[in-house]
């Protein structure tokens, strides 16, 4: 049995999405890569199977998906290497396609892509510039199926100037790829910032991430959508002792009592994914009160002052809570943002779903 867990709530994620449809007025494709971001979504078929599409960035992820017996639509959002050809034909997954050299390895391959259009972000996708010399090359191959055109947004939290002007490119893109095929089913711009951000532009569907789990994609998101984390990470106390004034704490004598102190230790540390960042700085819930952590986070376990506090050994722990502390607040004290405090979770932690 292992006793540090994220708990995952299937119910509040159901009800984040209903929220994210009614508020875009669109079909939403999941953003799942990344084991759902952390929360193993992806992992429980009779969620995903509510979807007609999902979205992940690795073909690796695909091939989970399908091992598990999710067999709609899939997409691969980063454009693939060419090593994963014969995987994505025998997966029937489609891919983000704007790589001329993974394009002339198709040959005769049955292939169903996306056109990735490069409007910004400058990461992948096809200059506005090339795309018609692009798309002769793609209906060279008869046996490829235009099936959607996209792209991505660097700066819709915070820059609607550079914002607008990708979407302007991305609106003189649709219309070309519209106007050469005849097959294009998904057109897509609008992950979380987008869709909270800015108004329907020829697009159909919405690549929900970060929010649909709960957590904030930019400060005050969730004064747009009511949107509930659906995520709380605890442990349990595993140890209690008493140490005298001027006794160390942990590794490299980080921390020194200045006073008699009761310490508990709490089975949860760094190879969990509790981040050494929070070392003599960070809190945590116990009996529904704020516990400081003291010394240095080590692998697997870190140590807690609870003086004062009625604890005791196999009491429940939480790193957050949603109430008394919450995700936001962990990844501001480590210096970053919630995607990656909770992605991050390592898999030894259980998902326990509730």
């Amino acid at each position: 049995m292992k006793i540090t867990v994220l708990e995952v709530d299937k119910k509040e994620f159901k009800n984040n999405i209903k929220k994210i449809k009614r508020y875009s007025k669109k079909t939403v494709m999941p953003v799942i890569k990344a084991n759902g971001y952390g929360t193993y979504i992806n992992k429980k078929l009779d969620i995903i199977n509510e979807f007609d599409i999902v979205a992940v960035a690795r073909v690796d992820e695909a091939i989970e998906l399908r091992k598990i017996g999710f067999k709609k639509d899939i997409l691969v959002l980063n454009q693939p290497c060419i090593e994963e050809l014969d995987s994505i034909i025998n997966n029937n997954v489609i891919i983000g396609l704007s790589s001329i050299e993974f394009l002339n390895e198709v040959h005769d391959n049955h292939l169903k892509v996306h056109l990735e259009i490069e409007t910004g972000m400058n990461r992948t996708g096809i200059k506005l510039k090339e795309l018609k010399e692009f798309i002769n090359e793609v209906k060279k191959h008869k046996n490829i199926i235009v099936d959607g055109v996209y792209t991505h947004l660097s700066s819709a939290d915070f820059d609607s100037n550079y914002t607008n002007k990708q979407l302007d490119i991305f609106d003189k893109a649709v219309k070309i790829v519209k106007n050469e095929f005849n097959t294009i089913k998904y057109i897509h711009s609008q992950a979380s910032n987008g869709l909270l951000n800015y108004k329907d532009r020829n697009t159909n569907i919405v690549r929900a991430g970060i929010i649909m789990y709960g957590y904030e994609s930019f400060e005050g998101a969730n004064k747009l959508i009511d949107f509930k984390p659906i995520c709380k990470l605890k442990t349990k106390v595993t140890f209690i002792k008493e140490i005298e004034k001027c006794e160390k704490v942990s590794y490299s004598q980080k921390f020194t009592a200045d006073k008699k102190m009761k310490v508990a230790t709490i089975s949860i540390g760094y190879a969990d994914g509790l981040r050494r960042e929070l070392s003599n700085k960070g809190e945590v819930v116990i009996n529904n009160k704020k516990a400081k952590i003291i010394g240095t986070i080590c692998m697997d376990s870190c140590m807690i002052d609870v003086t004062g506090i009625d604890v005791k050994v196999g009491d429940t722990v939480y790193i957050w809570d949603n109430k008394l502390i919450t995700l936001d607040e962990v990844a501001e004290k480590c210096n970053t943002i919630n995607y990656e405090i909770i992605s991050t979770i390592s898999d030894r932690v259980k998902r326990e779903f509730i």
